[in-house]
C-alpha cells in the first residue's frame, strides 16, 4: 500500500466545502504548514523575543522595529498566526492519520494469498525448484520455517478448477514481515500531533484566552506589585503558565511576572518562595560556575513549609509547579557614594541609596539631576594580557613550533595571546537623568586599578546609549590610594592666585636672575598656556574646547605657522608640564602635605593627572559618584512553570523516535511460495512438488538481497550456484 498525498474526497455537499476538506486532510497541506512553522522558529531563534521596543529601534531602526511589532515577530511563539498555524497543523495531520490508518490496518491483516500463481513469474526476485515431498508436506514445512523466523504465515489450499484450461491443484504459502514499517507512519504523524498539542497547552494560548474571554487584561503601568488591580492577575488555579519571579535573600515572593508583547500579567502562585541563602561560585574568567538557592516553600493553604535546594538543571517541584534556577540579580544592596567634583562649580557630598530603589534628586551648581542606582557588581574580571605585537627578533632556542602551530589552528576565535585575568574589584553602575529626561549611564570602579604602567588609576566609565561600550576616564590614585590628589590639583588649577604662584616658582627655577627679559617672556608664555589648559581663556572666539590639550592644539593652529608647530609644541609641552608640577605641589601644600620630589614616580603620577584633567573637560557630568561602602544583598531569579503539555510532548518525542526508526530501519517484506504436484517425474522416480517462490520488499537493499538468497536456500534447498543456473 502506498500512502497518498491527496486528502479525503467528499462526494456530497458544496464544492467549496469538499475542496476545503480535501485540502486540510492532504499531506501536502500539512507539509506546507510544517515548513512555515520551521521558518518562523528560525526567526524566533535569531531575533530576540520579548525585548523592549527601544532595543529593536536601536538595533534595526524605527521602520523595522514597527514592522516586527506589527507582524508579532518579537513574540512569535505567542503570536495569533503562529498558534493558528499550529492548530491547523494538528487538524490536518489528524485527518491524514484518520484517512490512512484504516487502510494501513487492513493491509497489515492481509496476506494476499489469493494472488495468481502465474503472477509470481513477474516478480524481480523469484526462484523455482523441485522438492521431493508432497505439496501439503512442503507447505507445512515451509510455513513452520517461516514462523520460526518471525514471519506471519497463512496457508491456502487450492483445488483444481474447470475452465478453458484446467488448473492444477496446489498449496499457496503467503507470508509477511516488517509490518511495523507502516505502524511507523502512524507513530511519526501521531507524534507531530502530540507535540503540537503540547505546544498549544504550554504556550500562551490558555493565557491569551483568559484575556479574551475571562475579563483579564495586560498591565502596562508601573509601581508596586501589591498595587496592581485584580483584572491583571491570573488565578493560582491557572492550568498553564510560564513566568519569572525575583526573590531577594531573606525575602519572599508569591507572584510571578508573565511577559506579554504589550505588557505583563501577574500570576498568583499556590505557595510563596522564601530565599534563605544564595550560593554563587565563579570561574577564573568571572563567569558563574555554580549558582544555587536554598529556599523554603510556604504553602498558602495549609501553611506547610517545604525546604528545597534549586540549582541549574535541578529544579524543584511543588503542587504541579516546576521551579527552575534561571539567573541571579541584585536584591536591593545598600551603597554609599561620594560625589567627586568634575566641574568648577561642583561641590563634594555623600549620598546613600538602594540598588533598584528610589531615585535621588541632586543639585550641584547649575545642574539639577536625578540619580538612579542601577547596578552593583562585586566581581569584575578583566583581561590584562599584553596586546602589543611581538618584537622583530626571536631567540631560535625558545621557539616551540608545535605550540606555535596549535595556537593558530582550531576555532575561528582562537588567539595565540594568553589571557591574563584579574579581578579589579567592585563597581557601581548608575544613571544621571537631566530635567529633559535624557539619561547617561555611568560605571565607576571602587578601587584603583594598575593597568600595566605602574600607575594605579580609578576607572570612571560613561556611555550615552545602552548599546554603546563604556568610555573610561582614568584618574590617578595618590599615595593614599584616593582621588584627593587629583581633586586638589584640579581645584588649584582653577584658582588664579595659585596659577600665578606656580608660574613664579617655575620661572625662579628655570631662568637666570641676571636676565629678567627672558623671565618676562617665559612668564607671558606660561601664563597664556596655563590659562588655556585650565579653560579660563579660549584660543579663539568660536573655540569648541574649554581647556585641556585640545585647547592648546587649537591655539597652535591659530597662532603658530604649520612648519614651526612641532618644535613650538614640544617647547610648550615642557613648559606646561613643569608649571603643572608646581600647581600639584601648591595644592598639596594647601592641604598640609609635603611636596612631591621631582623623581620618576612623581612624574608618572603627574603625567596621568594632566591627561585626566585634560580629558575631564569632556566628562558630561558635574560630579563622579564614587562608591565608598556597600552591603550586598543578592537575589535569585526563578522561572516558575506549570506545563501540563510537557508529558504530552515527551510522549510525542518517544513516538517520533519509534516512528522514524520503524520507517527507516524496518523493511516490509512479503513472500509467496506456490506448491503444486510435479507431473514431470520419470518412470521409477517418486512424484515430488514443483515450487515457485516470489519475494517482495518495499525498499530493495543489499540486506534484502541477502535475505532472499537465505530464503531460497532454507525453503527451497537452492544453493547460490543452482539459483544462478535457474
Amino acid at each position: 500500500m502506498s500512502v497518498s498525498t491527496h486528502g479525503l474526497r467528499v462526494h456530497r455537499g458544496p464544492q467549496m466545502l469538499r475542496a476545503a476538506v480535501e485540502l486540510f486532510s492532504s499531506m501536502r497541506f500539512a507539509i506546507a504548514l510544517l515548513t512555515i512553522i520551521c521558518i518562523a522558529s528560525i526567526i524566533g531563534t535569531v531575533l530576540k523575543q520579548h525585548e523592549p521596543i527601544n532595543n529593536y529601534i536601536n538595533q534595526f531602526g524605527p521602520f523595522w522595529a514597527e514592522l516586527f511589532r506589527a507582524a508579532r515577530l518579537d513574540s512569535i511563539y505567542s503570536a495569533w498566526w503562529f498558534l493558528l498555524i499550529l492548530l491547523f497543523l494538528v487538524i490536518s495531520t489528524t485527518l491524514c492519520i484518520a484517512r490512512n490508518t484504516p487502510r494501513i490496518m487492513v493491509d497489515l491483516k492481509t496476506f494476499k494469498e489469493d494472488i495468481r500463481a502465474q503472477s509470481l513469474k513477474a516478480f524481480g526476485q523469484r526462484a523455482e525448484n523441485r522438492l521431493g515431498e508432497t505439496p501439503e508436506a512442503a507447505a507445512n514445512r515451509i510455513g513452520q520455517l517461516l514462523v520460526s523466523g518471525g514471519w506471519k504465515v497463512k496457508l491456502q489450499r487450492r483445488d483444481a478448477t474447470s475452465g478453458s484450461r484446467p488448473t492444477a491443484a496446489g498449496w499457496m504459502v503467503a507470508a509477511r514481515a516488517g509490518g511495523a514499517h507502516k505502524l511507523g507512519y502512524i507513530a511519526a504523524h501521531s507524534a507531530i500531533v502530540l507535540v503540537c498539542i503540547g505546544g498549544l497547552l504550554d504556550g500562551d494560548l490558555v493565557v491569551r484566552a483568559q484575556t479574551w474571554f475571562n475579563g483579564k487584561s495586560v498591565f502596562t503601568g508601573g509601581g508596586m506589585i501589591a498595587d496592581v488591580a485584580p483584572e491583571h492577575r491570573l488565578s493560582a488555579a491557572n492550568p498553564t503558565f510560564r513566568g519569572n519571579i525575583l526573590v531577594p535573600e531573606g525575602g519572599q515572593g508569591s507572584v510571578a511576572i508573565l511577559n506579554q508583547s504589550d505588557g505583563v500579567l501577574l500570576q498568583e502562585l499556590p505557595f510563596s518562595i522564601e530565599l534563605k541563602k544564595f550560593i554563587v561560585d565563579y570561574y577564573s574568567t568571572g563567569m558563574p560556575k555554580l549558582f544555587a538557592s536554598e529556599v523554603v516553600l510556604h504553602d498558602r493553604e495549609t501553611g506547610a513549609q517545604v525546604p528545597a535546594r534549586i540549582e541549574v538543571n535541578h529544579p524543584a517541584s511543588y503542587k504541579g509547579v516546576e521551579i527552575y534556577q534561571s539567573s541571579f540579580d541584585d536584591g536591593g544592596s545598600r551603597v554609599k557614594l561620594k560625589a567627586v567634583p568634575m566641574a568648577a562649580a561642583a561641590k563634594p557630598f555623600e549620598v546613600e541609596g538602594i540598588i533598584g530603589g528610589p531615585n535621588t534628586e541632586i543639585t550641584n551648581g547649575r545642574d539639577k539631576l536625578t540619580l538612579e542606582f542601577a547596578a552593583l557588581r562585586v566581581i569584575n574580571v578583566e583581561n590584562f594580557a599584553d596586546g602589543g605585537a611581538m618584537g622583530s627578533g626571536a631567540d631560535v632556542r625558545k621557539v616551540d613550533l608545535r605550540h606555535d602551530i596549535e595556537s593558530r589552528l582550531g576555532a575561528a576565535n582562537k588567539t595565540n595571546k594568553p589571557k591574563v585575568l584579574r579581578n579589579i574589584g567592585p563597581s557601581i553602575g548608575y544613571k544621571l537623568r537631566d530635567a529633559a529626561g535624557q539619561a547617561r549611564e555611568y560605571q565607576n570602579y571602587m578601587v584603583p586599578v594598575d593597568t600595566g604602567d605602574g600607575q594605579p588609576v580609578f576607572l570612571l566609565g560613561m556611555r550615552e546609549k545602552p548599546e554603546d561600550p563604556f568610555r573610561y576616564l582614568r584618574v590617578p590614585a595618590d599615595e593614599q590610594g584616593s582621588m584627593d590628589g587629583f581633586v586638589r590639583m584640579r581645584a588649584a588649577l582653577g584658582d588664579a592666585d595659585t596659577r600665578a604662584r606656580a608660574i613664579e616658582r617655575y620661572i625662579a627655577k628655570a631662568t637666570d636672575p641676571k636676565r629678567p627679559e627672558m623671565a618676562e617672556q617665559l612668564r607671558v608664555s606660561a601664563t597664556r598656556a596655563l590659562a588655556l589648559f585650565a579653560g579660563t581663556e579660549r584660543a579663539k572666539a568660536d573655540a569648541t574646547t574649554a581647556g585641556g590639550w585640545q585647547a592648546i592644539a587649537e591655539f597652535m593652529e591659530v597662532n603658530v605657522p604649520e612648519a614651526e608647530r612641532e618644535r613650538a609644541g614640544g617647547v610648550l609641552v615642557r613648559i606646561l608640564n613643569d608649571v603643572l608640577f608646581e600647581v600639584l605641589n601648591l595644592g598639596r601644600e594647601g592641604a598640609g602635605l609635603a611636596a612631591l620630589p621631582n623623581d620618576q614616580k612623581s612624574q608618572a603620577y603627574l603625567t596621568q593627572a594632566v591627561l585626566a584633567i585634560s580629558d575631564a573637560h569632556f566628562y558630561p557630568a558635574p560630579v563622579a559618584m564614587m562608591m565608598t561602602d556597600f552591603t550586598q544583598v543578592q537575589a535569585s531569579v526563578f522561572q516558575v512553570a506549570r506545563a501540563p503539555g510537557k508529558n504530552v510532548v515527551y510522549l510525542g518525542c518517544l513516538l517520533l523516535i519509534v516512528g522514524i526508526f520503524a520507517m527507516l530501519y524496518v523493511r516490509e517484506r512479503r513472500l509467496w511460495v506456490w506448491l503444486t504436484p510435479d507431473g514431470t517425474a520419470a518412470e521409477g522416480e517418486t512424484s515430488g512438488t514443483a515450487a515457485t517462490m516470489a519475494f517482495s520488499v518495499n525498499r530493495k537493499t543489499i540486506d534484502s538481497d541477502r535475505e532472499f538468497e537465505h530464503l531460497k536456500h532454507k525453503l527451497l534447498a537452492l544453493s547460490k550456484t543452482e539459483a544462478q543456473t535457474r
